[in-house]
């Protein structure tokens, strides 16, 4: 007799499914799995049917994704019952429930299944019966996963956090800045999915592509191509000096807008470094692929590839131009996962940049490379390893024309390129030194062999202290957007004799990619400094005069230059200044509760001395303001006493969370303070 279950409803049990798959955040729409772990559907049969009996009863489970499912390419998969389930291909076992007429049947899927939209169907001696829809992600918590994590505080914070720190400014001054990573968004994930499907490989082969989305090496790459809008259209389009028509890459404060924008209507203007790998991240998390964010402070752009920054200038110490660049930082994401197309020591962390810099088999993409690859110069390991590598190790050298057209080498550095390479720490809000991921310490022995390893040529000469001039740039204490104040250059004679120069001071606006602007002040002056003995040059910078030059990024670059025409011995020193910004202070009026409305009142010391117009406070919260940024606009604002304004909003979700605030005018730009709220049931 025949064994078909007359089956009257199928319940895919999403609450418990997606507690044991740590995928609650995504809501309870609809079920969300992560790969290589087993869920439970529960089966309701009609009143009257066939009872299961194991070992009796038997039916095939068929699960298939994309748009051409086959087998070949494993996006087809039909699977028969077990006595349980296995932990290394999609398998199904069924028990029944306590009442007869419940059926609980346990699916395990491959943990290397191409994650995506799955449809579930049961097939009874060819009858078959829709089950549902299911999503498919990456699986940080188990084994057999690639991209397996095995700290849970760490899956934590790069699969499951919500918003992070992101660091820019330079060196010298590291300034973090809350980023709303909001990958559990409502529509997030839909979105996500979309850019795949929006890939110009899905497009050429859409077989081919689905089936590669099993490997989080190849879903990496895709990323770092379609989060620019090169090649393809792309999430963002990135801008480095006009921003008309679209909104300035430092007004944004998350993820989730811009994701929106991009699915209504295609690329979203505009972004720079530290948006377009945000966003990376945020879509890497969606997906289950444990993400970090990295800054490099001091990221060389090396366009011809020789490991080496060149600087050329004529001998008035102007500029020539040239496509080499040093960017005071530079920010891309590291991804968490194995490496099974290199050896096993290349698994962990791999560096993929999504910022639209140079072209790799023909796409503007980047990696992923292994860090332990940049790290012991395997140049040859996939993907783009020679240009991560330069970003952080290149040699920078200065190279002066003269006259006769000769070029003479003068100062250069080998120490000012990639340093305090930066992440959010796990589970703080502190600061995570990993240059050591990326590099042996600075002067090592290890570290030049490397170097040598990748340059293949004579070893660089180190420049050691010896007699000479010796030119320092000295800062002022306090440098606040607004204010005036003093900067000096200072040389020293170090030879046994006299020595006249001319001494050149140069003020220049600058954006963080390096890219120079107006000038905000030059001083000059004949010296004679005695052996021994040192000359200053000050330079007064006031706000009327690089008010007006400098970008939202606040950055003046300085550059003292001394020439000796006689001996043709040229000094120079270079140094980027980072303007502070006024401190925001933000408090909520009262408790926090969810469902009901709060308010955010915040302060702000207007610095400039002159009238701030069009000024807005946006805030945005995961939980707190619904998955979209709130905006309170003011008109003119701002004598410079502290003013108070109020944002009101309201929570949504209990527990702890973070409003971010950004604060936005004519004149001051990118102030950005963040606190923690605790929403009372």
């Amino acid at each position: 007799t025949s064994q078909i279950l007359d089956i009257e409803r199928c319940d895919l049990d999403i609450k418990s499914n997606s507690s044991s798959h740590h995928t609650e955040l995504y809501g309870e729409e609809r079920l969300i799995v992560r790969r290589g772990q087993p869920f439970n559907i529960i089966l309701h049969l009609k009143t009257g049917s066939k009872e299961f009996t194991p070992g009796e009863t038997s039916f095939t489970l068929i699960v298939e994704t994309g748009p051409l499912p086959r087998k070949e390419s494993d996006t087809k998969v039909s699977f028969g019952l077990r006595d349980s389930t296995v932990d290394t291909e999609w398998s199904a076992s069924a028990t029944n429930g306590p009442s007869g007429n419940t059926l609980t049947v346990s699916i395990s899927s491959s943990p290397n299944a191409p994650i995506g939209i799955y449809s579930l169907t049961l097939d009874q001696e060819g009858q078959e019966t829709s089950l549902g829809q299911f999503i498919l992600l990456f699986n940080a918590w188990c084994p057999r996963d690639a991209v397996f994590m095995r700290s849970e505080t760490k899956r934590q914070e790069y699969v499951l956090a919500q918003h992070g720190q992101i660091y820019r400014g330079t060196y010298k001054r590291i300034k973090g800045t809350p980023w709303n990573f909001g990958q559990f968004d409502q529509d997030i994930l839909d979105i996500c999915l979309k850019i795949l499907d929006d890939n110009p490989k899905f497009v050429s082969d859409a077989d081919k592509d689905c089936s590669a989305r099993k490997n989080p090496i190849y879903v990496t790459r895709v990323l770092s191509a379609m989060i620019n809008s090169n090649d393809d259209s792309g999430v963002l389009v990135g801008e480095w000096g006009e921003f008309s028509g679209g909104v300035h890459p430092g007004l944004w404060i998350g993820s989730g807008d811009i994701l929106r924008q991009w699915a209504k209507s295609g690329p979203v203007c505009y972004g720079q470094c530290w948006v377009f790998a945000a966003v990376a991240c945020t879509v890497s998390r969606a997906f289950g692929i444990p993400c970090r964010v990295v800054t490099n402070f001091g990221s060389a752009h090396d366009t011809n590839a020789n490991l080496k920054i060149e600087k050329f200038y004529d001998e008035d110490g102007e500029s020539l131009s040239n496509s080499d660049s040093i960017w005071n930082f530079h920010v891309w994401v590291d991804s968490w996962m194995t490496r099974p197309d290199l050896e096993p020591e290349f698994d962990g962390w791999q560096a993929s940049d999504p910022t639209p810099q140079e072209k790799s088999e023909g796409v503007f993409c980047c990696g992923p490379a292994p860090l332990r690859a940049i790290k012991q110069g395997e140049l040859t390991k996939k993907y783009d390893a020679p240009f991560i590598f330069a970003e952080v190790n290149a040699d920078v050298v200065d190279m002066v024309r003269l006259s006769n057209g000769k070029f003479v080498t003068f100062g250069g550095s080998t120490k000012s390129v990639g340093r305090f390479i930066s992440t959010k720490a796990v589970g703080s809000d502190k600061r995570h030194d990993i240059t050591h991921q990326y590099k042996y310490p600075e002067g090592s022995k290890e570290e030049r062999e490397v170097y040598e390893k990748a340059q293949h040529h004579n070893k660089l000469q180190q420049q050691g202290e010896e007699p000479g001039l010796h030119l320092k740039i000295k800062l002022a204490e306090n440098m606040i957007v607004g204010s005036d104040f003093e900067v000096y250059a200072v040389l020293t004679n170090n030879y046994i004799e006299a020595k006249t120069c001319t001494f050149l001071f140069f003020a220049k606006a600058v954006g963080y990619n390096g890219k120079q602007g107006d000038s905000c002040g030059y001083a000059s002056d004949k010296v004679e400094v005695p052996p021994g003995e040192e000359r200053r040059l000050s330079l007064r910078l006031e706000y009327d005069r690089y008010g007006s030059a400098i970008t939202s990024d606040r950055l003046i670059q300085l550059a003292a230059i001394t020439i000796d025409k006689e001996t043709i011995d040229y000094h120079k020193a270079e140094k980027t200044i980072v303007l502070d910004e006024p401190d925001m202070e933000i408090k909520l009026v009262g408790e926090a509760t969810v469902n009901q409305s709060v308010t955010a009142e915040m302060s702000l010391l207007n610095p400039l001395p002159e009238l701030l117009q069009d000024c807005s406070f946006t805030i945005e919260g995961v939980g707190l303001t619904d998955g979209k940024p709130v905006t309170a606009e003011y008109v003119n604002y701002l004598s410079t006493v502290r003013s108070g304004f109020i944002v009101k909003f309201t929570p949504t979700r209990v527990g702890s969370s973070v409003l971010l605030v950004n604060f936005d005018s004519d004149k001051l730009k990118n102030i950005k303070s963040f606190i923690n709220v605790a929403v009372k049931e």
